[in-house]
């Protein structure tokens, strides 16, 4: 199956540069191309795309807000994933696109063999923050983020068992399943599947957005 993907970058030798990438993969095809999200909201109207490489900060509309409508605009429909480019050191909103419904963010100096596994991860289903990134990026983009909300916020929580909540938590600690696994003195497919459960339960898209549920409600708290 071709994945058909979408460069969303105000700058265009960049879109230039992972396009090249991109064109070398026999599983992917770049379908189209944008300078800022506004151009890419019109584009998807009229072309299909399985995942979208999106920039952050571009002029008349960012990548958070696009995201945030791309994942929401057509609830009809399976969306694209979206998949944030960040520098990571000036973007501080790419948080704020996860919590808007991204599948993970990469940093843009990203080998070109990481960027191609992203994207067939995120067009599989599957999130792409790795866990030495989690690591890192949460601790940053949670310190602009507004205070918990609490758990009465999340009732759903509620539905989750004692070593689900356990999960959960090493997960948002940035934990691979074999992290996780070694921790609890568990096997791996049995980690997988209480992730499978939690999301399944907490009617989460996938492991970014569990994150992203741990620190909105105070879970997990930066740094901890």
């Amino acid at each position: 199956m071709t994945i058909r993907v979408m460069l969303v970058d105000d700058q265009a030798l960049l879109r230039t540069g992972f396009r090249m990438v991109l064109a070398a993969q026999p599983d992917m095809d770049v379908v189209a191309e944008a300078g800022d999200g506004d151009e890419a909201l019109q584009l998807l109207d009229v072309t299909k795309v399985d995942v979208v490489l999106m920039d952050v900060r571009m002029p008349r509309l960012d990548g958070v807000e696009a995201t945030r409508r791309i994942c929401a605009d057509k609830p009809a429909e399976t969306p694209p994933k979206v998949l944030i480019l960040t520098t990571f050191d000036l973007d501080e909103y790419a948080f704020s696109a996860l919590q808007a419904g991204a599948s993970g963010f990469m940093l843009k100096d990203v080998p070109p063999g990481d960027l191609l596994s992203a994207i067939r991860a995120v067009h599989s289903g599957d999130a792409v923050v790795a866990p030495s990134t989690t690591r890192r990026l949460i601790d940053r983009f949670t310190a602009v983020m507004p205070a918990p909300a609490g758990e009465r916020a999340h009732p759903e929580l509620k539905r989750l068992t004692d070593r689900e909540r356990e999960v959960l938590l090493l997960i948002a600690q940035g934990l691979s399943n074999g992290e996780i696994a070694e921790r609890l003195v568990l096997s791996e497919a049995t980690v997988k599947t209480h992730v499978g459960r939690i999301l399944t339960k907490l009617e989460l898209r996938d492991r970014v957005q569990a994150v992203v549920l741990a620190y909105e409600t105070g879970l997990v708290r930066a740094g901890s």
